[in-house]
């Protein structure tokens, strides 16, 4: 079974077509058709659409060619083990090189549950952030994907796809570029503990918040947009403001946004951070909700953090 690599309305096709609409560049290789998005391009764009009957390095290394040849490549979502698969072809013919390939991670975090832990590819972001030159986006809705594929096209890009958590709102009346710019948007202000998450953790994060706030505890929840480069002067000045922060994430804790979070603390203004996230785990067959449970990657578990985090934070 294929997910649909598309939010109910369709705005991740309609957003893809218009960036190929706009840039005859972009070219997209997959080695399967049978997602909505892999449809929509092939529909609209059956030229630039290439199928690719092998496996994932040789996906990879058709988009390197490509993108010698002076084309945008995207690896489709019809590849979503793309990452571990292929991790040393996106290395040597991509990264290396600085080749301008986007590579769109369909397979991160939890929700492919039902396919089990082979097809829930929880350690994408540690292995795509140790590649020099690699850009790592969470991109939430069609707006910021849309500023994502205009540019700049001068080096490879990871999208960590996921999907959308529901309403993209709350960026302070900031527009989706300087979002962008800025890596992230502060979904809700606060000021006695920061809470970073990205994708679908969003919306629990928010909860969260809620319930602090009943409790007497302000939270302020970060919307990551990017994760390399990390939206450090967003993070910091939270960081300075509340003193302690939790980072929630569907990713090993090894290397994801909560260790890039807990470095650029410890380096340039020490808070405690606690991260909720999957310990040592690699993820296992159930539905989303229950894999979450599982986990520990609740709003009740980010309360629970939260709290913990309050408790030692630092003032002044």
């Amino acid at each position: 079974m294929l997910h649909s690599f598309s939010d109910a309305s369709g705005a991740v096709e309609r957003t893809f077509v218009e960036a190929f609409r706009r840039d005859e560049r972009w070219m997209m290789v997959s080695s399967s058709s049978a997602d909505a998005l892999s449809r929509a391009i092939f529909r609209e764009f059956p030229e630039r659409f290439l199928a690719v009957d092998g496996e994932e390095r040789s996906v990879v290394l058709t988009a390197a060619g490509l993108a010698l040849e002076g084309f945008l490549p995207m690896v489709g979502p019809g590849s979503p083990r793309i990452v571990t698969r292929a991790y040393d072809e996106i290395r040597a013919a991509v990264a290396l090189p600085s080749l301008p390939v986007l590579l769109l991670g369909s397979g991160g975090g939890l929700f492919r549950g039902d396919l089990g832990a082979p097809d829930q590819v929880v350690e994408d972001l540690a292995l795509m952030r140790t590649l020099p030159g690699m850009r790592v986006f969470f991109p939430s809705d069609a707006s910021v994907l849309a500023e994502i594929l205009a540019g700049p096209h001068d080096g490879p890009v990871y999208l960590r796809w996921e999907p959308w958590g529901g309403d993209s709102s709350g960026s302070g009346g900031t527009s989706p570029r300087e979002d962008l710019l800025a890596g992230g948007r502060i979904r809700r202000p606060g000021s006695a503990v920061t809470i970073c998450t990205y994708g679908a953790l969003v919306r629990e994060a928010l909860r969260a918040a809620e319930i602090l706030s009943s409790q007497g505890i302000d939270a302020e929840v970060i919307e990551c947009l990017s994760f390399k480069p990390l939206p450090e002067n967003l993070i910091l000045a939270s960081g300075r403001r509340t003193g302690c922060g939790v980072v929630a994430e569907e990713h090993v804790t090894e290397g994801g946004l909560g260790a890039a979070v807990a470095e650029l603390m410890g380096r340039c203004y020490p808070i405690p951070v606690l991260s909720v996230s999957l310990e040592g785990h690699f993820g296992q067959s159930g539905t989303e909700a229950e894999l979450r449970e599982y986990y520990a990657l609740t709003r009740q578990h980010m309360v629970g953090a939260a709290v913990q985090a309050w408790s030692m934070r630092r003032g002044g």
